[in-house]
């Protein structure tokens, strides 16, 4: 390899790789996709309902240099997520990184929680990802990386109304120390990213429980978006190698 090369593959660590991020169109989904791009995967997001977010996320993806595609695919609903992953491996010829991102989003009393409710949130936070690994496992070589994004309310619980979005959540922990286990001896990773209260659409840093969400942080403040996808970049790449069937939080120290 020459000098010009080893430059390119410094700079672009993703060179070459494909990459599916769940639920891309906003929020740390977007930012991930903007940043694998960066770094010179091919990006696919899925979307449910925000197809112009979508393809801004898409434009900004091949503004870098890179080929995009936005599917919208329902997080609850298995067999998009699924065909989300194999439209991604078939687009691009390969799929070197699945990072499941997409989820359901509830506050409510337990008792006061539907049969509906529950239905959807374990669909798409405990089944949708296990079904997007199952499909990816069967796209992915050697070097592969699934990244998960859980959640630091699966830990820490400060209010009394997260209770079943802390138990779907929760089990992020098994699926990727299970993946971990069985991708192993391919070369396949499996890694959960934590993230903490996080500046987003849904949680903006400036809502009206802002300051006591804070207040349980040791930095005192909401984490970007950003430095979500700074992490998830760097368990995609070759610096995440070796980090397997284990969870890195990037929470601004609420679980400290």
């Amino acid at each position: 390899m020459d000098n010009a090369q080893n430059t390119e593959t410094n700079h672009l660590p993703l060179l070459g790789g494909a990459a599916l991020v769940t639920g891309g169109s906003r929020g740390i989904g977007a930012a991930t996709a903007v940043r694998l791009a960066g770094l010179g995967a091919d990006v696919a997001i899925t979307y449910r309902e925000r197809e112009e977010s979508a393809a801004q996320v898409v434009d900004r993806v091949k503004a870098a240099g890179r080929r995009s595609l936005a599917i919208r695919a329902d997080a609850a609903d298995l067999g998009a997520v699924t065909g989300a992953v194999r439209r991604t491996a078939d687009a691009f010829g390969r799929l070197d990184i699945l990072v499941n991102n997409a989820a359901a989003f509830l506050m409510a009393a337990t008792e006061e929680t539907s049969d509906e409710d529950l239905d959807r949130m374990v669909a798409a936070n405990v089944e949708a990802p296990f079904a997007a690994a199952r499909e990816a496992l069967r796209h992915m070589g050697e070097g592969g990386r699934i990244i998960n994004v859980g959640s630091n309310v699966s830990e820490r619980l400060p209010f009394p109304v997260l209770t079943l979005y802390s138990t779907t959540k929760s089990a992020m922990v098994g699926l990727t120390k299970g993946l971990a286990r069985e991708g192993g001896p391919r070369g396949i990773t499996s890694a959960m990213v934590v993230p903490g209260p996080t500046d987003t659409e849904t949680s903006p840093a400036d809502g009206p429980m802002a300051e006591a969400i804070s207040g349980f942080t040791a930095l005192g403040r909401y984490v970007r978006p950003e430095e979500v996808a700074e992490t998830v970049a760097f368990l995609a790449g070759p610096g995440g190698s070796a980090t397997t069937g284990t969870a890195v939080y990037v929470d601004a120290g609420f679980t400290a």
